[in-house]
């Protein structure tokens, strides 16, 4: 449904602005549909690490998601502001992608549980957190240990440092999707709009990942190699030179397609 959507503003885009910038739209849609399917495997090891049940996951999702279109919003002007004064720093963006692109092939250490640990610290330097999940509630009101006169406090629950969490980590990872997006334009309102209908499905699109997850066992190098291409992109403008938007959709979608047939290929037959 959110796909559809997003096929209909982008029709409705090249009805009023033209198809250039239907294309610019179409291309920052598909760069941050893409690298959005790496946030849902960070919110899975989050789920997992805090133990969340599945049942108040669609609530964490829902508040994540409305927190990210606003912070999105916030860092896609100032950062429009930021290159239209110093244009330079869209190479800067270009090193960072390709930097982010190359580490993924290199080797990983073991994952912990290092975001619960930041995740509650966070938390109770501003308030006291409860030991258990308190149903769906972020917060509650109880009295405290020896209170006197029924006095109640509030506390917030671990679901939401488990939504702290999420939103840091969608902070993070706007850091390599926004600048991808800005390879294809500068336009903050297609970078914006692009952005957000991404990441309306994302609630959607997490629950059918949870399922075929082991599925997608190359997905992150597909990822990775989108992050290398928009920031070279971004670098070969230095000297002039540009790819265009029709190129880009056509590699992004290539090797998105390759990784996942590569992944389903090699589950099916047990070889990984």
């Amino acid at each position: 449904m959110w796909i559809l959507i997003a096929l209909i503003i982008d029709f409705l885009v090249f009805l009023i602005l033209g198809q250039d910038i239907a294309l610019d739209f179409l291309g920052g849609y598909l760069i941050e549909l893409s690298l959005s399917v790496d946030n849902l495997f960070v919110f899975m090891s989050i789920f997992t690490a805090f133990s969340v049940p599945e049942q108040y996951r669609h609530r964490v999702l829902r508040y994540g998601i409305i927190g990210a279109a606003v912070l999105r919003m916030i860092f896609i002007f100032c950062g429009s502001v930021i290159i239209s004064r110093f244009s330079w720093i869209l190479y800067l963006f270009g090193v960072v992608l390709i930097a982010n692109g190359v580490k993924v092939f290199l080797p990983q250490k073991e994952e912990d549980n290092r975001q619960t640990v930041w995740g509650m610290s966070i938390v109770r330097k501003l308030m006291p957190v409860t030991e258990n999940f308190c149903g769906a509630s972020f917060f509650i009101h109880k009295p405290e240990k020896n209170g006197e006169g029924g006095k109640k406090h509030r506390y917030a629950t671990p679901l939401f440092v488990v939504l702290v969490v999420v939103e840091v980590s969608d902070i993070i990872f706007a850091i390599d999707s926004v600048p991808a997006v800005f390879s294809v334009t500068t336009n903050p309102f297609i970078v914006y709009v692009s952005n957000i209908m991404a990441i309306l499905g994302l609630r959607q699109m997490y629950f059918g990942l949870e399922r075929l997850a082991k599925r997608f066992v190359y997905m992150k190098y597909g990822i990775a190699v989108v992050l290398f291409f928009t920031g070279t992109k971004l670098l070969i403008s230095l000297f002039h030179r540009s790819i265009s938007t029709v190129c880009s959709i056509l590699f992004i979608v290539f090797v998105l397609s390759v990784s996942m047939l590569a992944s389903m290929l090699a589950t099916k037959k047990g070889s990984v």
